[in-house]
């Protein structure tokens, strides 16, 4: 095993990193060790990572997107100098291109609550029992498409509503969901274990789920199945979560960027709107650091300027006294 996929298996079986990031380490440490003419380890020096830093900027590489090939390189160094490897990391004294700090991203509460109360049919009751064999039965296609619109409706009351990251929403499994309780185990980052309360209409949806999957994939279900899966019983995967949420978010006044986690910037937002502290909010979303939880204060702080300077009279008329 070569020391790229040494350090692959690490994040996968030690850190428990998602298999998505997996591949973007791979990714920048393949795209790093084919752009030198030495041996990968031999070429993990400052000036080297230096130059290859200043060479990603050339190319129009974001500075974002370069600082995390740098972190890349520097996880991967650290891992190096664990293994002896390495006496020291060379990409801690190379310095990092200036970054634009960029406010999270957030849908309008009232958009999201237009999206849940035009899609509450998808569910209800009524068409589980649809399902269930009540009334005429339904063609296959018809059932297919009566729990399609279940899932996809449940995949963003999800995401909104608790605010787990796309991969926590495909790792959850049946026993993941507490209803007795009131609560949702996820695994986070690293493999840490974090329990989520729900709401009552999102546990009664969940549960009405429950019963329709049941119906579906036509058997029982275990606890560390899949909680979610689609109407062929298969599990979810990012790119079908992302097509959901594109799909779903089209209209009811939703506009720019589409992505679960978005959904996950909007419940935090919401959250702290409503007067919940950072600390709640920080164990809620799973963050290691309060630091990052606390980018969310700016949304607040920026609708606070922009309500100041339409409302204030000085800033009305621009301090004048005429």
């Amino acid at each position: 095993m070569n020391e790229i996929e040494a350090y692959i298996a690490y994040l996968r079986d030690i850190r428990r990193y998602s298999v998505r990031t997996q591949e973007i380490y791979r990714d920048v440490l393949s795209r790093y060790a084919a752009a030198q003419d030495a041996p990968l380890v031999e070429s993990l020096t400052p000036s080297l990572i230096r130059e290859y830093e200043a060479k990603l900027m050339g190319s129009g590489m974001k500075a974002r997107t370069v600082n995390q090939h740098v972190s890349a390189l520097s996880g991967f160094c650290r891992f190096l100098m664990q293994a002896g490897t390495l006496t020291s990391n060379p990409a801690r004294s190379v310095a990092r291109p200036k970054m634009e700090r960029r406010l999270p991203e957030f849908y309008r509460q009232q958009s999201m609550e237009d999206y849940l109360a035009a899609t509450a049919h998808w569910a209800g009751e009524d068409e589980l029992e649809l399902l269930s064999g009540y009334g005429p039965a339904p063609t296959e296609k018809t059932a297919r498409s009566i729990y399609r619109n279940r899932l996809h409706r449940l995949i963003v009351s999800i995401l909104y509503e608790t605010g787990i990251r796309r991969a926590e929403l495909i790792g959850l499994q049946v026993g993941s969901f507490d209803e007795a309780r009131g609560v949702l185990h996820v695994h986070g980052k690293g493999g840490k274990m974090r329990e989520i309360p729900l709401i009552p209409s999102l546990c009664h949806e969940i549960s009405l789920y429950l019963q329709a999957a049941a119906l579906m994939v036509e058997g029982r279900r275990y606890v560390d199945d899949p909680l979610l899966v689609t109407e062929k019983g298969r599990p979810l995967y990012p790119l079908y979560v992302d097509r959901v949420i594109k799909a779903e978010l089209d209209g009811y006044g939703i506009t720019g960027r589409k992505s679960p986690h978005v959904l996950r910037h909007t419940l935090a937002t919401g959250l702290l709107d409503q007067g919940a502290d950072l600390n709640s909010i920080k164990e809620m979303l799973g963050h290691a650091s309060l630091a990052a939880t606390q980018v969310y204060t700016h949304n607040t702080v920026e609708r606070l300027k922009k309500v100041y300077n339409q409302a204030h009279p000085r800033a009305k008329n621009e301090g004048n006294h005429d």
